[in-house]
């Protein structure tokens, strides 16, 4: 079983739009530059920001700039305590063995 056998142009491009913002979080993009730069159409470009934005994953600056949300930086921040709990049960674990 191969991935490309499950892949999808749209869900495909949405990932791209998000990894684009990621690019640009300060200042965010427009929808027109993440458009071209995908070379997409402009209203693929506000379907796949709408759906980032219901996911929790865009967000606009209120000048038609977009740009990732705090979501998926709490994301990460949680995969890292998740990674420091895992971290300390190995090392205690470790201890117990090698008293």
């Amino acid at each position: 079983m191969t991935d490309e056998k499950y892949a999808n142009a749209a869900q495909q491009r949405a990932l791209r739009t998000l990894l684009m913002l990621a690019e640009h979080d300060l200042d965010g993009l427009a929808p027109g530059e993440i458009a071209r730069n995908l070379n997409t159409l402009p209203s693929n470009t506000t379907r796949d920001l709408a759906n980032l934005r219901l996911a929790g994953l865009a967000e606009t600056l209120g000048n038609g700039r977009w740009r990732i949300s705090p979501r998926l930086a709490e994301l990460a921040i949680t995969l890292q305590r998740n990674l420091d709990r895992a971290r300390q049960r190995l090392e205690e674990t470790r201890r117990r063995y090698t008293r």
